[in-house]
């Protein structure tokens, strides 16, 4: 049983998650997530956001749990250190500047501009621009901070990745088209103005407010933590099994006779 755990409607309640858009702003296909319409504004039917709520992160356990690659994306503002410090805590990789096109569908033109990056933090590591002018250098330190920003939160990757957790599917429409052409899952946050039906698992909610979004992403992150938890355990005891395998393969020809031992050498 998986150790994570969910919010419950009265914390959401008071982080604002039931806050949609303007009643003027919506769209349709979300008619079966709002709860009523108060003063204009949609109000999140909070018992589908926390089932689905569920839902979505009991498949992101289920990644984590076999080692899949799972990539947090958000490039609000606002929204930028949460999406940092919950990924770094939970494993996961994060786009929190902006979403580069061609990141699942043309990843290998992605992956140089990654080892560029992770060559200039190498080189600048080891002092080699120091025999460089300072004008040149402060060029090479522009460009590690451009570098940084688009792909410090994916420097790991070696592939595309095999989950997407998406803050506001409209705002990030290009990563979403990626997905669903190369059969990336994504999980995403939606709100009354946005359509559910781009992303394979939508959790209804309000994708403006801080609040909202951090008690959101927390959740989630508990999720794939723990995960990657499990993955972790179960590759250690796979190690350890293996090394005993192979200690006992030792020791069994170790054990044999010595005319037996010269018998498998001159095989």
């Amino acid at each position: 049983m998986a150790k994570y755990k969910l919010p419950k409607i009265q914390e959401m309640i008071d982080a604002g998650v039931h806050f949609g858009h303007q009643a003027k702003r919506w769209h349709p296909k979300m008619e079966p997530y709002i709860y009523m319409v108060n003063k204009n504004v949609h109000i999140i039917d909070l018992e589908k956001t926390e089932e689905l709520l569920g839902k979505a992160c009991e498949f992101l356990y289920e990644q984590a749990s076999k080692g899949k690659i799972i990539v947090l994306l958000g490039t609000k503002k606002q929204f930028k250190e949460v999406i940092q410090t919950e990924a770094v805590r939970s494993g996961a990789l994060y786009v929190n500047e902006r979403w580069v096109g061609g990141t699942i569908t043309n990843f290998e033109t992605i992956k140089k501009n990654i080892n560029k990056l992770l060559d200039y933090l190498k080189g600048k590591e080891e002092g080699k621009f120091s025999i460089y002018t300072k004008k040149e250098r402060l060029l090479i330190d522009r460009e590690i901070e451009k570098l940084q920003a688009t792909y410090g939160g994916i420097t790991s990757l070696k592939k595309s990745p095999d989950v997407l957790f998406v803050i506001d599917p409209k705002r990030e429409s290009t990563a979403i088209r990626e997905a669903r052409r190369s059969g990336v899952k994504v999980v995403s946050v939606v709100d009354t103005n946005a359509n559910p039906t781009t992303v394979d698992f939508p959790i209804p909610g309000n994708d403006d407010a801080i609040k909202s979004v951090a008690l959101i992403v927390r959740a989630v992150a508990d999720a794939i933590e723990e995960g990657y938890k499990e993955f972790g355990k179960a590759e250690k005891k796979k190690k350890e099994e293996q090394e005993e395998i192979e200690e006992k393969e030792t020791e069994e020809v170790d054990n044999l006779p010595e005319s037996a031992s010269e018998e498998e050498e001159d095989k």
